[in-house]
């Protein structure tokens, strides 16, 4: 009797420590970067730039792309200005301006910022639409575009696409979710601190991304479901808030990149 019973509760131990063990490794695994462990950042690197031309070619087929040098160049010096200053290849960057009224912007793979007719015009200042330049660049550079695809496509989706065996609609879907569908909050907020320092090292102040993201949150309910990373929470207030914060102990040195009479006609020449 006393045998059974101690073997009865060598099994129970064993099972406990068996059972503690599993959900010890479950946990392990659920905290792992599976992003690098399965070299995804590798794989990006030889399938964003296939990707990125497959979405916008896909993209600005639907659009109509502002090709007006007068009015692209200027868009351009702002984001040459913060590529330069935080020792970004230029090059690797492609800007695309899109006639609509919608007030948005969003990345693609392939470094392919897309912005808006609309969000120029809504922008107050250049420091406004840099913020949001350098926002869209943060997602490029801290590989958040990838991430999300991984997550809402699969990898194997995405392998497939960029062997030539996606069809149009697995292609159409994987474009949706990257022009529109939200970052979760941890992805944004990342993004709001890293074009801080974007903006910081350009010279640019950040309070006018503190200021849109202010500024939207206090419009109507469509314009912010335009503008989707701006519909995630935190919501815009928020991070408005988070970005004043982070500047309390900065020290700021501003300088304007468009004179203020290029900054006028540059919105004069988009009010067509």
């Amino acid at each position: 009797m006393y045998f059974a019973e101690n073997s009865m509760g060598k099994l129970i131990v064993q099972f406990a420590l068996l059972n503690a063990s599993f959900f010890a490794m479950w946990n392990l695994l659920g905290r792992l970067d599976w992003m690098t462990i399965l070299h995804v950042e590798q794989v990006s690197e030889s399938m964003e730039e296939k990707l990125g031309e497959t979405y916008w070619e896909l993209f600005k087929h639907a659009e109509q792309e502002v090709l007006d040098h007068a009015i692209v160049s200027k868009v351009d010096r702002l984001l040459t200005k913060l590529c330069e200053a935080n020792d970004f290849d230029r090059d690797q960057m492609k800007l695309h301006l899109i006639k609509s009224e919608q007030v948005n912007a969003f990345a693609l793979p392939g470094g392919h910022i897309i912005v808006y007719t609309g969000l120029i015009l809504d922008s107050e200042t250049e420091g406004e639409l840099c913020g949001v330049l350098a926002h869209e660049l943060a997602h490029q550079k801290l590989g958040h575009l990838m991430k999300k695809l991984v997550k809402e496509v699969g990898l194997s989706m995405l392998i497939s696409m960029t062997s030539g065996n996606g069809n149009p609609e697995m292609i159409r879907q994987a474009l949706k979710v990257l022009t529109s569908s939200a970052y979760d909050r941890s992805l944004e907020r990342e993004a709001d601190l890293k074009a801080i320092d974007y903006l910081i090292n350009s010279k640019i102040n950040p309070e006018g991304l503190a200021n849109f993201l202010f500024r939207m949150s206090t419009t109507e309910s469509d314009i912010q479901q335009q503008l989707f990373w701006l519909s995630t929470h935190p919501g815009g207030e928020e991070r408005a808030k988070d970005i004043l914060d982070q500047l309390e102990t900065s020290v700021l040195i501003e300088e304007q990149i468009l004179t203020p009479d290029e900054w006028e006609q540059l919105q004069e020449d988009l009010s067509f």
